[in-house]
């Protein structure tokens, strides 16, 4: 009785989060038809639930279709998703593509696989989203995954970049919304546990040693242990940007900055209205007039 009841706290949770991200960002509209990218993890097969679930209940019409990339990874099991999706009576497509070849054949043995697995995985993605006459494209990711992305942007691409959680994609033709991006990773983690997901591992990326995301989700798994509340805090900041204050020229016109009249006036009647002015009556000024 309290496991249910704790589950279902848990999935109310989920629900509410994955619901407040549609609704900030306008990710579903009336008539659409949404891809749902399903790989077979955890993140995926949470998505495509609950927007299952909010299918029934919301006030709009929209249609799913979950879509399946075979990569052409050794031993994947063809079986796991056509027949978990044949039991949910849901649309879907699996699309056959050996990237896992390419992968392995261009990038040397002990690099990083991942830049280029995903960058061909998406090319495809968008290439069926046209083909099945999607109007936006759902991903997975969720809190955790955004704030990891900021940090590596910041820490090895030098920007302050994350990952956005609705995006017109390069060329122009694809909407992608990521509904989770407001569900911690652990609550997922224990949904998908809960609902006894056939989770499918990633024999490709998943399992490559010293990633640079790893150390970031390690750290942040860190801070958030010592730290109660930080992640959550580090989050918010995402969403309460200061442009103003940070050092970009591009994003904020710090060259037309002036002075209002008003504060002309104040300065004038302070005893002047330059930095130089206000330098030889302050008692700095007189104590380095002293000292020389």
């Amino acid at each position: 009785m309290n496991q249910e009841y704790e589950f279902n706290k848990l999935t109310k949770r989920l629900r509410a989060s994955v619901g407040k991200a549609i609704n900030d960002y306008t990710m579903i509209e009336n008539g659409d038809k949404i891809m749902v990218c399903l790989s077979g993890g955890k993140d995926s097969y949470t998505l495509l639930d609950i927007l299952l679930g909010f299918q029934k209940i919301a006030p709009i019409e929209f249609t799913l279709i979950a879509v399946n990339l075979d990569q052409g990874q050794p031993g994947f099991p063809k079986h796991v998703l056509p027949d978990y999706l044949n039991q949910l009576g849901v649309d879907y497509k699996i699309i056959n593509e050996d990237t896992y070849s390419t992968v392995k054949r261009v990038i040397p043995d002990g690099k990083t696989t991942c830049g280029l697995c995903s960058r061909l995985r998406r090319g495809i993605l968008y290439r069926v989203a046209k083909e099945v006459k999607a109007t936006k494209i759902a991903l997975g990711h969720h809190r955790d995954d955004i704030l990891e992305t900021f940090f590596l942007n910041m820490f090895f691409g030098g920007k302050l970049k994350g990952m956005p959680a609705k995006l017109i994609s390069d060329n122009g033709e694809n909407i992608v919304i990521r509904p989770l991006a407001y569900c911690p990773e652990k609550e997922i983690i224990k949904y998908a546990t809960a609902k006894n997901f056939p989770i499918i591992p990633c024999n490709l990326c998943g399992s490559q040693p010293n990633l640079q995301r790893q150390a970031i989700k390690e750290m942040l798994q860190q801070w958030g242990s010592h730290h109660p509340g930080r992640i959550e805090t580090m989050f918010r900041s995402l969403q309460n940007i200061v442009p103003s204050h940070l050092l970009d020229v591009s994003k904020y016109d710090f060259n037309s900055l002036t002075i209002s009249s008003d504060n002309k006036t104040e300065l004038a009647e302070f005893g002047g209205d330059t930095f130089d002015t206000f330098l030889n009556v302050s008692p700095c000024s007189q104590t380095l007039a002293r000292l020389d």
